[in-house]
């Protein structure tokens, strides 16, 4: 039996499917091609709107930095003013005591009666502690009181049985708060149990 197929026509069969196969493959790598300029074009433009964004980040970043920087220096400066004019007061209010001194320097001068000299040594006492006074300044009260070791500092104890225990029989040292800040501790003595 003879074939029905004719060699030639076999090898144009074969060409044809090769043909087809070459043609798949172009579109193939037409399409991936197509593809990866797009991604690649997706990748460029992301990454253009990356840089963008860090850029605006990084901007937004230095002027907030700079913002604080600024606060940082007013607050410090405003401390200071702050400072300097709580300074500038206290002073003024001292300076009539600084003078009321000077004036009593001179008066006692001439004075041989010791009783005036202590009436202005008394009267400068008093005007110097209501000046502190005015500022803030507050004696920190013991005798009769039972200790408190916020406010008190015990350099001695006295057994005894006239005072109840822990109870302040003697102020050695006055201590003074500004508000709530103690600034020096009462020293005082302490009863104690005989």
């Amino acid at each position: 039996m003879k074939n029905p197929f004719k060699n030639d026509d076999l090898d144009e069969v074969k060409e044809n499917e090769e043909t087809q196969d070459d043609s798949v493959e172009d579109t193939e790598v037409a399409e991936d091609t197509k593809e990866t300029e797009e991604v690649d074009s997706a990748d460029v433009s992301e990454s253009d709107k990356l840089k963008s964004d860090y850029e605006q980040l990084n901007s937004q970043y230095m002027r907030l930095a700079a913002d604080f920087e600024n606060f940082r220096k007013r607050q410090e400066a405003e401390r200071e003013a702050l400072l300097r004019f709580g300074t500038e007061n206290a002073l003024k209010k001292m300076l009539e005591v600084l003078d009321n001194f000077d004036r009593a320097n001179k008066a006692l001068e001439n004075i041989e009666d010791i009783e005036k000299y202590k009436e202005s040594f008394a009267l400068l006492q008093k005007q110097t502690k209501d000046s502190l006074n005015k500022i803030g300044l507050e004696e920190i009260e013991a005798e009769g009181k039972e200790f408190d070791p916020n406010f008190h500092e015990a350099v001695m104890q006295t057994p005894t049985e006239e005072y109840a225990e822990h109870t302040i029989i003697a102020e050695l040292q006055k201590g003074y708060k500004f508000g709530d800040k103690v600034l020096r501790p009462t020293l005082v003595n302490v009863a104690t149990a005989p």
